[in-house]
């Protein structure tokens, strides 16, 4: 009987809902066998959820979402199976965070001068960890009545363009890699298909991350649709890439993606689990 993998999802350590044992709790009941948890550029949730992982009987996959800026765009690459208490991991990771934290307050700053009082509170508010990201705004903005949902506060207020958006300065991708390989880790670009690149620029991303050590590819993700899932496959195989999969799970607020519910690896596909 083959194992059920999961190997991106987000705790209350950054974006997500649940905290990191509630979210191993979940993957367990929902079947998961190997769980990665992958907070944006933050490992602290890694100790609480592998205690969890051994009550429940699930292996957990310590790893990091870190965030890149890339030819300008952001860009995400997961580092799975690493060493969280590797310090120049940790070092890189402080810098991001550093910024992310005077990112939150910028976001505040620009949209209140739209009129849009209290954000930056309202975003700490439900921030239950130490990261204060953009969907901490866009919950509060929901709950607020400026959308009707999450994914609306980002096209009217987040993205490039809009009233709250601050563009993002993050880790080179040799960089990220170079804190991933230092913590005994294996990059992978998460959801590639999201970053709304033509396909020469998105090979030349994957071009330059396999040059500089990258080991694999998410194909398949809790974003990617069934074409999206083979067009990816047909990069990892061209580049010789890993292939991963990974719901990105956030949490039960977001009904349209589940913990483990993913389509297997497409045919010819070489897993990156086999390489753990």
């Amino acid at each position: 009987m083959s194992l059920k993998y999961d190997l991106h999802s987000h705790s209350t350590v950054s974006d997500g809902t649940l905290h990191p044992a509630e979210l191993v709790r979940q993957a367990a009941d929902a079947g998961v066998d190997v769980l990665a948890l992958t907070d944006h550029d933050n490992v602290s949730g890694i100790a609480e959820a592998r205690e969890a992982a051994a009550e429940s009987g699930l292996r957990l996959v310590p790893g990091v979402e870190i965030s890149v800026t890339w030819n300008g765009h952001t860009v995400h690459v997961l580092g799975l199976n690493l060493d969280d208490n590797n310090p120049i991991l940790r070092q890189g990771l402080e810098k991001l965070c550093d910024y992310r934290a005077w990112r939150a307050e910028e976001i505040g700053r620009r949209l209140e001068k739209k009129g849009i009082r209290g954000s930056y509170e309202g975003a700490c508010a439900l921030a239950t960890g130490a990261l204060v990201g953009r969907t901490h705004f866009a919950r509060f903005l929901v709950a607020q009545g400026h959308a009707r949902d999450v994914r609306e506060v980002f096209r009217k207020f987040l993205v490039a363009g809009k009233p709250g958006h601050v563009r993002g300065e993050w880790a080179s991708l040799e960089d990220a890699l170079g804190w991933i390989s230092a913590a005994g880790g294996m990059a992978v670009i998460a959801h590639p298909a999201r970053y709304n690149m033509t396909r020469g620029k998105l090979r030349r991303l994957i071009g330059e991350f396999r040059e500089l050590g990258g080991r694999g590819l998410e194909v398949v993700s809790g974003s990617h649709n069934r074409d999206e899932c083979y067009t990816m496959a047909r990069h990892a195989a061209d580049f010789g890439l890993l292939a991963s999969a990974g719901s990105d799970y956030h949490g039960p607020e977001n009904p349209w993606i589940n913990l483990g519910r993913l389509p297997d690896l497409p045919h010819g596909c070489e897993p990156v689990w086999n390489h753990f």
